[in-house]
């Protein structure tokens, strides 16, 4: 499956982005899809990610305060809606789905087999 992220941009702090992840073919509950993100310097880390029976995982609480995953499965894209953005979520952030993907390994970036080109996030202060 392929994979395109998109929505990025430039945002104040506070401020509100949608991002995108649309896959090339049915991704619902035969993938499990995640988002994860890349600052300058820094190792890419998981943001959030929807497991194949449909749940929902964030890496920190206030992601899950702050961050919102939904999926619409006629488009075969998942959202990450970004609410109260603060300048530490500047990075690039990637989608990625895989087939394999168990619960107890969801956060991790070794898991996935298919990545989208990544879409910038910056968030001025």
């Amino acid at each position: 499956v392929q994979l395109q992220a998109s929505g990025g941009g430039l945002v104040q702090a506070g401020g509100s982005l949608r991002l995108s992840c649309a896959a090339s073919g049915r991704i619902f509950r035969r993938y499990a899809v995640a988002w994860f993100r890349q600052a300058p310097g820094m190792e890419r880390s998981f943001v959030a990610g929807i497991n194949r029976s449909g749940g929902r995982v964030y890496a920190t609480d206030s992601m899950k305060g702050r961050f919102t995953l939904s999926e619409d499965s006629a488009r075969n894209t998942v959202y990450l809606e970004m609410n109260s953005l603060r300048p530490d979520d500047t990075a690039v952030y990637y989608c990625a789905a895989g087939s394999s993907v168990i619960s107890s390994n969801l956060a991790s970036r070794t898991a996935y087999a298919n990545w989208g080109l990544g879409t910038l996030v910056t968030v001025s202060s």
